[in-house]
């Protein structure tokens, strides 16, 4: 977003941004547009505008507490600022989360068995023919050839890796198309669907289609994943839900802050409102 763009916007919302009396300034507004990316102009600049306005309440909170900034450094050796430090310092004070128990996260682990299972592990094969989607001419090309090497395949379906060496465009024709071991994420959306699909020792058909070309795949064995005990991941669901419970309660504490200051020039509203930036 170009700033010609972002001060069209700004001169949508000619109010000035205050909290308790205290101005945001607009080229302040303008230069944190840039983090909150939208479909229109005028609803990043009020995003953007919201997220000021929740650093100031907690700045100035933090003021009114007298809190002393003392800025953090990271593994990275990347310091806080002393704005940063403050609203951490408050938040930390101010907001206090409980623990989730033990009882809690096994009735959560209950509820979502299928989140702790570990993934189903595909061992297969393949043949490529490569060919861009943008060459029409070539990808209807290999797509026939596809075809044509399934169809060979129906009538004599040990001949695979033998097929695999003579047409293939991938390096796995080394090895008779084998890819070995395949988890979720390694290869195309289009390969991993008709992976979770095919029977063991059956092949794609018709042909997948992606990106690099289209596939004749083979499901050579399936390793189902299991599910996961409850002691593999109790300290992870306990990260997950303590982290769920905080934001909730520091989104509380900001809205408390609101209710009892005097904003003006913007409504705090929704959920995204309520968050620290």
């Amino acid at each position: 977003m170009n700033r010609a763009t972002i001060i069209a916007a700004a001169t949508e919302r000619p109010i000035p941004v205050r909290v308790n009396g205290v101005t945001i300034p607009r080229d302040v507004i303008a230069r944190e547009v840039q983090h909150h990316p939208a479909p229109k102009p005028i609803a990043a600049w009020q995003s953007a505008t919201r997220a000021l306005v929740v650093r100031e309440l907690l700045l100035q909170e933090a003021r009114r507490l007298g809190i002393a900034a003392k800025p953090l450094t990271d593994a990275d050796g990347r310091r806080e600022t002393d704005d940063e430090a403050l609203i951490r310092s408050v938040v930390d004070q101010q907001v206090l989360t409980p623990v989730p128990d033990e009882e809690t996260c096994r009735r959560y682990y209950g509820q979502n068995t299928r989140r702790f299972r570990s993934p189903d592990i595909f061992e297969a094969s393949h043949i490529l023919l490569a060919a861009r989607k943008d060459d029409v001419a070539a990808y209807e090309v290999a797509g026939q050839r596809a075809r044509e090497l399934l169809l060979e395949l129906t009538r004599q379906p040990d001949r695979f890796g033998a097929l695999a060496t003579l047409h293939s465009d991938c390096p796995s024709k080394a090895v008779g198309g084998n890819l070995g071991q395949i988890a979720p994420g390694q290869t195309t959306p289009e390969f991993e669907d008709a992976l979770g699909h095919l029977p063991v020792g059956a092949f794609s058909d018709p042909p997948v289609a992606s990106r690099y070309g289209f596939h004749v795949i083979r499901l050579d064995r399936k390793i189902e994943g299991r599910q996961l005990p409850f002691e593999m991941v109790a300290d992870r669901i306990a990260a997950y839900l303590g982290d769920h419970v905080r934001r909730r309660a520091i989104a509380q504490y900001i809205a408390k802050l609101a209710s009892e200051a005097v904003v003006e020039g913007v409504e705090l509203a929704g959920k995204d409102s309520m968050r620290v930036h």
